[in-house]
């Protein structure tokens, strides 16, 4: 027994009056508007309506059951344009989670031109590294790094491949000099991630191979925002991905150094839970930002 369309049935047949009114109205033959009155009569074990070859009229249940019926149809049909207006206008919150060096330096950047686009929509911004999953965090969308694992059921669609870059202020540059190769970084100031595999030597690719050279550690924390800060007030040279950069490069707040000798990529992905069935917030979100990186494949945060 479909209680719902039943619901729907008997309602109908009180509003046109009869039972064939109510068939022609729904499309329905009279056999199944009678099975449905039938079947709710059954299962609440009372009868709701006094019928005859003439007249039709509700019993004194049949009046208070159909004014709560009225009640729940009305609410699931105000449910059901809610739902279809949000499906087709972004509108709502929409919670993202960011790694925090992207969402400092571009997410920040770019979310009030989402804003303005979409102004129904409010914004619930968490920015994390550590490992997170978008379903049971209640998270609608995230932007990862290579080094983040999620979950393989998940949609990721690449924004970019940002190069991790060495980088230092004009002032220390000026104070300290330039190192030439990587073996000069032991003479030099590091602003070091506490991370095992980054805290005592960096490891660079050049023409000629492999490099790994220990380092001496000025500074080192977890908090990648934090030793760029220190890199720019001219505390030591700095590792960093190019999206974590903002305009330092640019506007010269901070100088590359050794260009010429790779520390590697890191891939940053927009990822989100099903490609069916996307909300229009999501699905706005998710066009805005493959938008603004039309090449994934590229490093587009250097060019900034």
């Amino acid at each position: 027994m479909d209680r719902l369309q039943s619901m729907r049935v008997f309602a109908k047949v009180v509003e046109q009056g009869s039972f064939v009114a109510a068939a022609n109205a729904l499309e329905l033959s009279n056999a199944v508007v009678t099975r449905h009155v039938a079947d709710l009569e059954n299962y609440l074990a009372t009868r709701l309506l006094n019928r005859s070859t003439r007249k039709m009229s509700l019993t004194e249940t049949g009046h208070a059951y159909l004014e709560r019926v009225r009640h729940i149809l009305t609410a699931i049909d105000e449910a059901d344009a809610i739902a279809s207006e949000l499906s087709k206008k972004p509108a709502g919150i929409l919670n993202i989670y960011s790694q925090i060096g992207f969402g400092q330096m571009q997410l920040a950047r770019l979310l009030p031109a989402y804003s303005l686009q979409y102004p129904d929509v409010m914004l619930n911004v968490t920015m994390s590294d550590r490992t997170v999953d978008l379903v049971e965090d209640g998270f609608d969308v995230g932007i990862f790094t290579v080094h983040q694992k999620f979950d393989v059921s998940m949609v990721a669609r690449q924004l970019g491949i940002a190069e991790v870059l060495l980088c230092a202020s004009p002032g220390y540059i000026e104070k300290h000099g330039t190192p030439a190769v990587p073996d000069e970084l032991l003479q030099h100031a590091c602003l070091n991630f506490s991370l095992e595999h980054l805290r005592h030597h960096w490891t660079f690719q050049s023409p000629d191979g492999i490099t790994t050279v220990p380092i001496n550690g000025k500074v080192v924390s977890n908090n990648a925002d934090l030793l760029r800060h220190c890199a720019l007030a001219g505390m030591g040279i700095v590792m960093r991905s190019s999206y974590s950069l903002g305009d330092d490069l640019v506007t010269g707040k901070l100088v590359r150094i050794l260009p010429e000798y790779a520390l590697g990529n890191v891939a940053v992905q927009l990822v989100y839970p099903s490609r069916r069935l996307l909300s229009a917030k999501v699905r706005s979100f998710v066009e805005f930002m493959m938008m603004q990186y039309p090449q994934p494949e590229s490093d587009p945060w250097l060019a900034v």
